[in-house]
């Protein structure tokens, strides 16, 4: 720990000791303990767009047009002007107060056609090659006709597209599309990104499509899980069904001499079900598992089958009738998928409704855990190693997101709400609603850093949400000092706002290294936004 506040004698302190092997980087961010960005610009002119999230490089400034057609890009700059002025801190000249004094425009693409529009709310980005995935789609039809496969009950968009583009040209290198499906994109939800790895989760036909971003620019087709597991699995049952119509039709041909006979004593057959009444291959493993694990709880025979019946055949439909939710990487060969009933995945207040989840190792294609969204041995994981949920890649940058597990301060904040809780279980579930994370929903800004600024989570934290704004300034108080004010936020107009009555939003996009942030707030339903840029003078 550094003996001085002051930034000159960190410098000097910083060349004559050596960091603890591993604890450089945590080190070097001490440094933004003196850099803060202790200077706000209110109502900023800039352009009427979409203002959706730094790259966690902080080369990008990803932004969307009003009509959700174009992508447009910037690349954050810095304030430069001259002054003549003898004071400290001189007013800023006109020019420098806009919003092109911060930020260069790259380009602008159109990715949407007439009828679609993007998904504001999705961005995936591939720091390795600069690449980032965004997505287009039709509106929402939720009363949609029934179609083989897909489940009863959740809605269908007629088109979706992704499109894969090198960040540094605007160049469209590779697209995605689905039809007649459904993809939860609101916040990353329905996609994950592992490395070059990309899951996409089909809602309405239950598969979780796998591909593989090449060096190249284009997506490619690993696997699909769901009906399928193995990819011989369709040609083998295709071939199985191939010989058991042939065995049928040699029945049907035995059968018919004796058709006369039968009718005439009055005996009526049975045609053969040809309806597939196959499970799909990813639940008849969820199935098989949570089976065996039911019988070897038991050594005795008779208390097996009674375990059996309590446990597995009178909540077997119950288990049938679970769809996947929402799924994750935790490495190159498990996903953790989250199983509930139907209403749960399309609806947004799914807290209350019982799920499970499952780690699904892709080369075994078995199921290798199943837990209840009460189960304390899963809190226990996710307390303990919750960053192996959190990080999606290898970026270095995404690897100092504050959690309970690396994180002191966040961890006696988790004691605390948990010491504070009526009910355990109750406390379990609140918890675990949040996995399987949504992929890169979180900044790797310092400035959420718990070790080293305290701040009030209600307000403002590191999860990609808009909340509901304050009048009030949001503080950011020295955790190594806890009575100094490093700096403060306000949204909105520098003034505050002349209706109190109308409800606010407001978003905070932190760059991820530079003392740089922009706030936006925005009335519900009344455009145009009112952003402010706060930086370091």
């Amino acid at each position: 720990m550094f003996s001085s506040g002051n930034v000159t004698a960190r410098v000097f302190e910083r060349q004559i000791r050596t960091s603890p092997p591993g604890a450089s980087v945590n080190r070097a961010r001490n440094f933004y303990e003196n850099l803060v960005p202790s200077f706000t610009l209110y109502d900023v002119e800039c352009p009427d767009h979409c203002f959706r999230k730094f790259t966690e490089d902080g080369l990008f400034l990803i932004s969307f047009s009003r009509n959700h057609q174009e992508l447009i890009v910037y690349r954050p700059s810095w304030l430069n002007y001259s002054s003549d002025s003898d004071d400290t801190l001189p007013p800023l000249p006109r020019r420098a107060s806009r919003f092109d004094s911060f930020f260069t425009q790259l380009y602008s693409v159109n990715l949407a056609s007439a009828n679609e529009l993007i998904c504001k709310d999705f961005f995936l980005y591939f720091h390795t090659h600069r690449f980032g995935l965004f997505a287009t789609s039709t509106a929402q039809i939720h009363d949609s006709a029934p179609s083989p496969g897909a489940v009863p009950g959740v809605p269908s968009i007629d088109k979706i597209t992704f499109v894969l583009l090198r960040l540094d040209d605007g160049v469209i290198l590779d697209e995605r599309v689905f039809l007649h499906d459904f993809v939860n994109l609101a916040y990353n939800m329905g996609v994950f990104m592992y490395d070059d790895l990309l899951a996409i989760l089909s809602l309405r036909y239950q598969k979780i499509h796998l591909l593989q971003i090449r060096d190249s620019g284009h997506l490619v087709d690993a696997r699909a899980i769901g009906y399928f597991c193995r990819e011989d699995d369709e040609l083998f049952l295709n071939s199985n069904s191939q010989a058991m119509m042939t065995q049928d039709k040699n029945k049907q041909q035995s059968l018919s001499v004796n058709r006369e006979d039968d009718a005439e004593n009055g005996l009526h057959r049975s045609q053969p079900n040809s309806e597939n009444s196959f499970l799909s291959g990813i639940k008849q493993r969820l199935l098989s598992f949570i089976f065996r694990e039911i019988w070897n709880e038991e050594s005795d025979n008779t208390l097996r089958v009674q375990s059996l019946k309590k446990k597995f055949y009178f909540h077997f439909q119950d288990y049938v009738d679970l769809i996947i939710w929402k799924v994750q990487f935790l490495d190159r060969h498990h996903l953790l998928i989250k199983f509930g009933s139907v209403d749960g995945g399309v609806g947004r207040n799914a807290d209350h409704l019982p799920a499970f989840f499952a780690v699904y190792n892709m080369e075994t294609t078995d199921i290798v855990a199943f837990y209840q969204n009460s189960a304390e041995d899963l809190y226990q994981l996710f307390e303990q190693f919750s960053d192996h949920f959190t990080v999606s890649s290898s970026s270095p940058f995404m690897s100092f997101v504050t959690s309970h597990s690396n994180s002191v301060h966040a961890l006696e904040q988790l004691k605390y709400m948990k010491n504070k809780a009526n009910s355990f279980s109750q406390f379990v579930k609140k918890m675990l609603v949040s996995l399987p994370f949504s992929c890169q929903s979180q900044s790797p800004s310092p400035y959420f850093d718990q070790s080293l600024f305290r701040f009030d989570e209600k307000l403002i934290s590191a999860a990609d949400r808009h909340r509901q704004s304050s009048d009030n300034p949001i503080k950011f108080i020295s955790r190594r000092q806890p009575q100094t004010l490093k700096f403060k936020i306000k949204p909105g107009p520098e003034c505050g706002s002349a209706d109190g009555r109308s409800k606010k939003i407001c978003s905070f996009l932190f760059h991820p290294h530079l003392p740089l942030a922009i706030s936006i707030q925005q009335t519900l339903f009344m455009p145009p936004s009112v952003v402010n840029i706060h930086f370091r003078r």
